[in-house]
């Protein structure tokens, strides 16, 4: 019978818990589209439904490795979340507004 993993992993010690924790903070921060679509329960025929395009053009969406911000803001908010552009310098992280107010 399987184990569930909460139970495997309440049996490890404080030190391998923590550590456990903080690579699943880690994995979460950094996502590619499809692994964050999947994360969230969704498939690509539901995102396909919201954007009212196809199942194909979703999955090439996807791959792509170059997207315009309209795109990938469509995009995230098909799957119920807000696209912020942050801009980082060594002196701070400023967030972009200009592409919030851009309509297509």
């Amino acid at each position: 019978m399987a184990k569930s993993f909460k139970l495997l992993k309440n049996k490890l010690s404080s030190a391998s818990q923590v550590r456990i924790d903080e690579r699943v903070k880690t994995a979460l921060k950094e996502m590619p589209l499809a692994e964050l679509r999947q994360a969230r329960d969704l498939t690509q025929e539901q995102i396909a439904r919201s954007l009212k395009i196809k199942q194909a053009s979703v999955s090439k969406m996807e791959t792509q490795t170059d997207m315009y911000i309209s795109t990938m803001r469509k995009y995230i908010e098909a799957m119920g979340g807000e696209l912020e552009i942050i801009a980082k310098f060594p002196e701070g992280s400023v967030k972009v507004e200009k592409f919030k107010s851009i309509e297509s």
